[in-house]
């Protein structure tokens, strides 16, 4: 594959840190956009990166067209104010923000930009998931991002590019928000604890690690024939309790496991996990493109 200059946003961020480690590894150019130098410091691609302050929030067209010269591709992962998938901030501030953010780039030149969607795009629905699905977003967020997809699509009539619609599904790994499942578990061995709260943990889910899905959207992005929504993910069901058992036996612990303590959240159904039909196609062929 030719190496490919990105400009990756929210890099300091749990997807955007590994996405960036992933490109470096693939003998790609990375410019990391993010808020925080000072966190950006922390991280062990710092020095191997062109690393650039700011708020795309807050930037203007001329801001937007010097973060973009000369890049092949925008990675764009930022997108604050997460796990609170209920508040409207996103509808409010993140949907405009981040559809201005991306025109102004298209505007400048670029022709390939990757956005991460959401699970949550698909709402309540059961069962297995593939792109065909209508999305039917049940919160703020998904219905932000369902939102800023759609916009991108009718920019794409005036302004044509490439527009490659990552949607994430349940990610975890090292960077992991401190209050996600696995990383209150691993406190909780950690502290020696007896017990762990959680549901009944009955509820099926599509686990990935963060490794395997900067891999997965590291490869889209070396894909520039592809424009479409896929979904990255392991299209693999598992019960929540047997992700819990399983890290339990990782770390040679053992506590009681708290069952029902929690109710299920009432944001997502019970059972629901990706198709990955068109990712394992992508990831192993360089075929014809597959469109939307």
């Amino acid at each position: 594959m030719t190496a490919l200059h990105v400009l990756v946003t929210g890099a300091t961020g749990f997807v955007g840190r590994h996405l960036v480690a992933e490109l470096l590894a693939r003998g790609c150019s990375v410019r990391a956009l993010a808020r925080d130098e000072q966190r950006a410091r922390t991280l062990p691609w710092f020095d191997q990166v062109q690393f650039v302050a700011g708020d795309l929030q807050q930037a203007g067209a001329e801001q937007v067209a010097s973060w973009v010269d000369g890049v092949d591709a925008v990675a764009h992962l930022a997108w604050p104010g997460l796990p609170n998938y209920q508040a409207l901030f996103h509808l409010e501030q993140n949907l405009m923000a981040d559809y201005r953010f991306i025109k102004h780039a298209v505007e400048s030149g670029v022709r390939q930009v990757l956005v991460t969607g959401t699970c949550f795009e698909y709402g309540m629905q059961s069962g297995p998931l593939d792109e065909q699905c209508a999305a039917r977003p049940a919160n703020p967020y998904g219905l932000a991002k369902h939102s800023l997809h759609q916009f991108l699509q009718a920019l794409q009539l005036h302004q044509p590019f490439t527009l490659q619609w990552a949607r994430l599904f349940y990610l975890h790994g090292e960077g992991q928000n401190p209050n996600s499942l696995l990383a209150a578990l691993d406190r909780a061995i950690d502290a020696g604890a007896a017990t762990f709260d959680m549901s009944a943990g009955e509820q099926l889910r599509d686990f990935q690690s963060i490794t395997d899905a900067a891999r997965q959207l590291a490869a889209l992005l070396q894909h520039p024939e592809f424009s479409g929504v896929v979904n990255c993910a392991s299209g693999r069901p598992v019960a929540v309790r047997s992700l819990v058992e399983q890290r339990l036996r990782e770390r040679g612990a053992e506590l009681h496991l708290n069952l029902g303590h929690y109710p299920y959240p009432t944001h997502e159904p019970m059972a629901f996990w990706a198709v990955t039909d068109r990712l394992q196609h992508l990831l192993q062929s360089t075929a014809q493109p597959v469109r939307r």
